[in-house]
Parts: C-alpha cells; structure tokens; sequence
C-alpha cells in the first residue's frame, strides 16, 4: 500500500478535487463562511462567499464597460456613415465635372474637418489641362503616388506634395491616397492595379491625427469614391 506521507496532497490536488465534485460545498456549506480570503479592495479577511460576490460585481462591471465601448464605438460609426453620405451626396450633385475635385477636397475638409486638404489630378482630358488641379504636379511627386499601394500616414517628412496646401508650414501629420482610374468592374484588390491618376492630401497641426500604424478603411474608401467621380475628367 501507498504511503500517504511519501505522496503529500498538493494545492493542484485540491483544486482537482473541488473542480470534479462541484457538490462539496453543497454537503458543507458551512466552510463557504468559515473560508476567510483577503479581499483586494479592502485588504480585510472575507468570506468566499463575499469573495465570490466581489468577483461576480468585478465581472458585471467589465461587462458595462465593455457595453459602454460598444455603444460609443456604435455612435461614431453612425456618424461617420452619416458624413459619408453626405459627401457622397454632393459628389453626385456636382453636374460640372471641372468642379468635381475642389467639390472633393472642400467637402472633405468640412464634412470630416479635416484642417487642410489638397489635390491634383492628371493625365486628364485636353479641355481640363488648364485648370488649377491639373497644374504644378513634378514627376517626383507623380511617382511617390505611383508607389502608394495602401494610403501613407504619418509625419510629415518635408514631402513635395505638401506644398499643395494653403500652410504647408501647419501641415505636421499628413495622409496621401493615390487616386487611380477606376473602372465600374473594378473590386478594391484590382482597383490598385490601375494607374494613378491623382493624389490626395490631408493634413493636420495635431502630429497624431495620422500617425503609422492607424487604420485607413475609411480613406481608402474615399479615395477609391473620389477616383470613381474624377473619371469624368479623363
């Protein structure tokens, strides 16, 4: 026979043996009051009884929080989804495709207030070559679109097409979304297989309203709109 003494119980014994007989405290209530636990908050000897209350109000109050999270997350997509509409509004309402990228950009700046925004658009129709969008885009600045796979945000790391803006010098925080020639077939994945049409410029004196790192769902979509209305202009 096993000697006892050579096989002492251990605590993983215990909790093995309350874990696979959940009614041992049925048979013994009177240990759930005579059991005392520190408490975290009070740091005064409880009942496991009360220990259990103060869990169970831990886990309600996660629980709220975490409701709580849900709900604001839900207001702000409701209003996001209302700006959006919005924009998309107007965009529609714009008859005269030689207004559409300054419709662009200032409904952009009001709608979503975003302190600036600029763009420029080319490779355009010959009638459209004289407007002000259609102007002062260098090749470097044409290739940087090019480059753009997803939209950059981040610094702003003294980039050419800051200039574009009315104070490049507020300009700390900046998001660029390449603006290709979609087509109406076209999914988000081949859509970024198109050329470049244009380009996009947000910009902000806060350094962490675009910062590496955040989600861009939301530009990534408005600049595939913008370039869906811009197709006017080719």
């Amino acid at each position: 026979m096993t000697n006892p003494a050579m096989n002492p119980i251990t605590e993983d014994d215990i909790a093995n043996f309350l874990v696979n007989t959940p009614d041992f405290f049925e048979r013994h209530a009177e240990l759930l009051s005579a059991v005392k636990l520190n408490s975290p908050h009070s740091h005064r000897a409880i009942s496991l009884q009360e220990r259990q209350a103060e869990m169970m109000r831990e886990k309600i109050r996660a629980l709220e929080l975490r409701m709580m999270d849900m709900m604001r997350h839900g207001t702000e997509n409701e209003v996001l989804i209302e700006r959006m509409q919005r924009w998309v509004k107007t965009l529609l309402m714009t008859s005269n495709a030689r207004d559409l990228p300054h419709t662009i950009a200032d409904q952009i700046q009001h709608t979503f207030v975003v302190p600036q925004v600029a763009i420029k658009v080319w490779d355009v129709r010959e009638d459209f070559k004289i407007e002000p969008f259609a102007q002062s885009v260098i090749d470097s600045v044409k290739d940087f679109a090019a480059s753009l796979s997803k939209p950059y945000v981040g610094v702003n790391n003294n980039f050419d097409a800051v200039q574009w803006l009315a104070d490049p010098a507020a300009a700390q925080s900046v998001a660029f979304i390449a603006l290709r020639a979609t087509r109406p077939q076209d999914t988000p994945q081949t859509a970024a297989e198109q050329p470049v049409m244009g380009l996009l410029v947000l910009a902000s004196p806060d350094p962490q309203r675009y910062y590496e790192g955040m989600g861009t769902t939301i530009i990534e979509r408005m600049g595939d709109l913008a370039s869906a209305a811009l197709s006017h202009l080719r």
